[in-house]
């Protein structure tokens, strides 16, 4: 693929992207959109504290 459809097909894929994110936040949906990415933020920082805290024990009885 060359170097100036590569370029084209970037610039379409933006353009999507863009006119989807526009949509979304200019809809009736924006405030439950909001809300699944709360939720699924929340989930993450949960599992990555699990993972932490158990990382940090397991440390701590291999260094003691």
């Amino acid at each position: 693929m060359s170097r100036s459809s590569k370029a084209v097909v970037s610039f379409i894929v933006g353009a999507a992207v863009g006119v989807a994110v526009g949509y979304f936040l200019n809809s009736d949906k924006k405030d439950e959109l909001v809300e699944k990415m709360k939720y699924q933020a929340d989930k993450l920082k949960d599992k990555w504290k699990k993972k932490r805290d158990h990382f940090e024990d397991a440390l701590e009885n291999e260094l003691a």
